[in-house]
């Protein structure tokens, strides 16, 4: 335990060390995060490699057999057997790498298997060397390309007790031995070399924790003096091989470091963060990179936190280190990521996140070319061949890596998963297990057995990434009748504000003594106007938000505790207001009559049906009908769709004990609602009468086994089926503990189907069943690839389309479905992103389903229209945050004005004629809501025509006046001189 803290110690004083700027463009990461990107399908360039690793000392077992020295490792662990066996079924291994289909394999060499003293000088073991003589012909004859490390931690045993280790400055000059002759005898069939695995963990753990060979503690300088000659001991290596080997063999030499990855405290990039958090990435990777890399120094926070311990390079030193890699080669697995979990000891969070690591490593390095030379997790190693989570945790580090090379542009040329197989895991034994093969280390035959992560690998390499599966996006319309609507839960009664009119009968005098104050008369009293909708403001302003979106319905739950009998008749009132207003605005709405609600302790009940037992006691089932009968009493000639309750199957967690009566009930509810409704209502109202089921879908979270698709089929029957197949018949309308004449009552009870969908799961058999899952017997995980919103839910736009087929393929076509719910919460004050593309790919697969599936889909309701109090699900911020509308609004209308996504061609609004598809203009909308000043202003302009037809009458009426008297006097002069007009005519008068 002291050694562990020890070190420990030393490594967080690195963060705690002098005070300085952090510089250069990698901190730009923490102060502007990568772009955001919802890449979930792509393909990598062509030529990109594909490989799978091992080390010797985990896997090759016969550790004395042939002539093979001891290492620290063999020393360390006593010898410990039994082991993969790959010295002496290597050509199994190989076999491995065949059906996987990579591009190279990965392997080290045993220092002591070919050197048993680990002297270069002396002659070496013909057995070791040619079994890797062996090894590496062979896979140039599978036409796999080998990628050989010269050492991964197996250092002589011999070497250790003569010279200390890497505590001693000779170990560099033996190693550099020791390469030359691999590259002598191996390299001219080898294009790739990595002279050692991970130094830092070397240094840390062997040199300072103590927990990996050789256990070496108690000196807080020996990390550091281990680092240093591991790091001399590469640079000569990579000159020996430049120097001698280059111009012959054309291959490549790197150094393989390990990485993990920071955030800032509380995401807060402060300056005092994004200097920890630089150090932090220093103390690892940047220990050993920035030597070879950058500057040829240590970080200069490393430097000035440790000086007089950790040694210095001299300027020659300097210059004959840096730059000695040929490429970037980069490990990210667990036992960096433990380690490095020591560095976040102040605030910082350990994520993985092998897309930042690169993109730090592009921007500190100069944007070298790089190896991903190892990446994998662990599995305990009692799960055996089904290691599903190993596929999502692959799943997930591959596509950092393809996000990072197609939309950061970091130049990853290869990816090796890591490991092939299962070995004994240095300081955690057998405990857990990294390979894609699974061995059964009970049995002697020691079999390659492909766990189901190596099909994922192999399918994975052989579509050379994640190619789409889903048709591509299509341009069309939805139907003139298609709803487009917003989804509300409970539409709480608001009677306040209040603005009453003329509700005061008395009549008064104003300025009666000249001080202004109204004086009231006596003896006299007004008519009293009649109570109107217009006095709850609530709903002008409510629907007003509503009429932005351009929706034609509106679906929202009226509150079944303010409606009880006997209650207030202004809540009563409330609600016919907000139906009427509806209408005058041409609106439809979609009533629900029982949203049940987590956040009520009654669940939404009233509250001595809760304390009865709510629905687990069947007199709560007369009570909703009854209920169900005074609203289709009070609202119906106003509602055209109703939706008795809303999400019957999640009432499970409610009522966990007792879920199978709590079923029960609910369908006699709603069956018994639906008659009563279709008797006596139908007729004269003519609506349509539904329940709204929460219908997420759900994929197998391993594809590769049988179980798990079974697993989906229960999963969907038990959400879905258990509640449909009674109403419309699917195979288990006899399920449950219903009577003949009960389900009699259930079949054919249901207009249409509605159906919440919000996300896609990942379903898997659970061994363990509780309460709540015994009867489906199932868990549900995530990918852990999916975008995700701030809440946790995943954005799977194609699972829509795949639940609605599901459900069409299930029951036929028999009854229409709307998608009743559907949306997202996302924390942007108005720049929702993630909302409108939730919006935009949701209604794409909508319209896929409605075109090319033929799933008779007649509607598609958003959830929500405002916040009610944080940035969550709204179209628009909360009244406290002005109800102003988020850009998702504008996204949401221009695809319902469009009615879909029509060609480029076309892209003006449709206009559906002779179809009451609910939707208006907001200029009619506008002239509605101002009638009294329209009204006004009509006044004014035909008393202003009038006036001004009277000018102009008048002024036409004088003219004409003036002629008829131009023209009598005219006449008059005629007749008085006639013999002057015959002197005229005939010319005798002239001038």
């Amino acid at each position: 335990m002291f050694r562990v803290w020890s070190v420990c110690v030393s490594l967080v004083l690195i963060l705690w060390g002098t005070s300085e700027k952090v510089q250069g463009k990698a901190s730009k990461l923490w102060l502007q995060p990568l772009n955001e990107t919802f890449l979930q399908t792509g393909v990598f360039p062509s030529g990109f490699l594909w490989g799978v690793g091992t080390a010797a000392f985990p896997t090759e077992g016969s550790w004395d057999a042939d002539g093979k020295g001891e290492s620290v490792w063999d020393c360390f662990t006593r010898h410990t057997d039994p082991s993969s066996n790959s010295y002496i079924q290597w050509e199994e291994d190989l076999e491995s790498v065949r059906y996987l289909g990579v591009n190279f394999y990965a392997f080290s060499l045993s220092w002591t298997r070919i050197f048993p003293d680990g002297n270069a000088k002396a002659h070496p073991n013909p057995a070791g060397v040619q079994h890797y003589r062996r090894l590496i012909g062979k896979l140039k004859e599978l036409q796999v390309e080998p990628v050989v490390t010269l050492f991964h931690w197996d250092f002589p045993q011999v070497l250790q007790e003569r010279f200390g280790g890497w505590l001693n400055r000779t170990t560099a000059d033996v190693f550099a031995d020791y390469a030359a002759f691999c590259f002598q005898t191996f390299g001219a069939e080898v294009r790739y070399w990595i002279t050692m695995h991970n130094p830092f963990l070397l240094a840390v753990q062997g040199y300072g924790t103590g927990a990996h060979a050789p256990g070496v503690t108690g000196d807080p300088a020996d990390p550091f003096i281990a680092a240093h000659n591991l790091l001399r001991a590469h640079a000569k290596a990579w000159h020996v091989y430049d120097k001698h080997f280059r111009p012959h063999q054309h291959g490549k030499v790197s150094i393989t470091l390990g990485s993990h990855w920071v955030e800032p405290l509380h995401a807060q990039a402060t300056p005092t963060n994004l200097e920890l958090c630089q150090k932090a990435m220093e103390a690892v990777i940047g220990w050993f990179a920035e030597p070879i890399y950058g500057s040829g120094d240590y970080p200069e926070s490393l430097k000035a936190s440790h000086r007089g311990v950790i040694p210095e390079f001299s300027v020659q030193e300097r210059l004959w280190m840096k730059g000695t890699a040929d490429f970037f080669s980069l490990a990210f697995g667990r036992e960096t990521q433990r380690v490095g979990q020591g560095l976040a000891r102040f605030g910082q969070t350990v994520k993985l996140d092998l897309r930042s690591i690169l993109v730090w490593v592009q921007q500190t390095y100069g944007d070298p070319q790089v190896l991903v030379a190892e990446s994998g997790w662990f599995s305990d190693a009692s799960v055996g061949v089904e290691d599903t989570v190993a596929i999502y945790l692959m799943k997930r580090f591959i596509m950092q890596v393809m996000q990072a090379v197609s939309v950061d542009a970091v130049r990853v040329f290869g990816y090796t998963a890591w490991s092939l197989l299962d070995g004994f895991e240095w300081n955690h034994g057998y405990s857990m297990r990294t390979g894609l093969f699974y061995i059964d280390f009970s049995k002697p035959e020691r079999h390659r057995v492909p766990k189901t992560s190596a099909h994922f690998y192999r399918r994975l390499v052989k579509d050379n990434g994640f190619p789409a599966e889903n048709t591509p996006r299509i341009e069309g319309r939805f139907p003139c009748d298609f709803q487009f609507g917003v989804s509300e839960s409970v539409l709480q009664v608001h009677l306040r504000p209040f603005s009453p009119q003329f509700t005061d009968p008395q009549l008064y005098r104003w300025n009666v003594s000249g001080d202004g104050v109204l004086t009231r008369v006596t003896g006299v009293l007004l008519h009293m106007q009649p109570a109107q909708c217009t006095d709850f403001l609530f709903i002008q302003k409510h629907l007003l938000l509503l009429g932005v979106t351009g929706s034609s319905h509106y679906r929202f739950a009226l509150d079944w505790t303010q409606l009880a009998p006997g209650g207030d008749p202004e809540k009563v009132r409330f609600y016919r207001c907000v139906l009427m207003e509806l209408q005058r605005r041409g609106i439809r709405p979609v009533v629900t009559l029982y949203h049940p609600s987590y956040r009520s302790p009654s669940l939404g009940l009233p509250e001595p049906l809760h304390a009865n037992g709510g629905w687990r006691n069947a007199s709560t089932v007369e009570v909703f009908v009854s209920y169900a009968m005074f609203c289709y009493r009070e609202f119906g000639a106003l509602v055209s769709t109703w939706i008795t309750i809303n999400e019957p199957n999640r009432l499970n967690e409610a009522y966990a004990e007792e879920w199978q009566t709590v079923v029960r009930h609910l369908l006699l509810a709603h069956a018994k609602a639906w008659h009563i409704y279709d008797a006596q209502f139908r007729r004269k109202q003519g609506g349509a009468v539904s329940l709204a089921l929460h219908a997420d879908w759900v994929e197998p979270a391993n594809p590769f086994l049988e179980s798990h698709k079974s697993a989906q089929q229960q999963f969907l029957e038990f959400e879905l089926g258990r509640f449909l197949d009674p109403l419309i018949g699917g195979g288990n309308e006899g399920r449950g503990n219903t009577s003949d004449d009960e389900r009699a009552e259930l079949k054919g009870a249901l207009d249409f189907i509605a159906l919440n969908h919000f996300t896609t799961c990942l379903v898997l058999p659970w061994k363990q069943p509780t309460l709540l899952n015994q009867e489906h017997g199932c868990a549900l995980m995530k990918d852990a690839t999916w975008k995700v919103s701030h809440r946790g839910q995943a954005l799977v736009p194609w699972g829509l389309r795949r639940m609605l087929g599901w459900v069409r393929n299930r029951y036929d076509d028999r009854l229409p479905i709307i998608v009743t719910a559907t949306g997202v919460d996302d924390q942007a004050v108005h720049d929702d992103q993630l909302r409108q593309s939730y919006i935009r790919s949701y209604l794409q697969e909508a319209l896929k389903a409605h075109e090319l599936d033929a799933v008779n889909l007649r509607g598609f309701y958003i959830w929500n229209l405002q916040d009610q109090h944080d940035l969550q699900f709204g179209l628009f911020s909360s009244a406290a945050h002005h109800s102003r509308p988020k850009a998702s609004v504008s996204v949401y209308r221009d695809i319902i004005s469009h009615r879909g996504f029509p060609s480029a061609a076309d892209l003006r609004p449709l206009t559906c004629r002779g179809v009451d598809n609910g939707t208006r203009c907001e200029l009619c909308t506008r002239i509605a809501e101002n009638k009294p000043l329209l009204f006004f202003s009509v006044c004014v302009s035909v008393s202003a025509s009038m006036l001004g037809s009277l000018v102009i009458i008048s002024v036409v009426k004088k003219k004409r006046k003036r002629r008829r008297r131009r023209t009598q006097i005219n006449v008059r002069v005629q007749q008085r001189f006639p013999l002057m007009r015959v002197a005229q005519g005939t010319g005798l008068l002239r001038h």
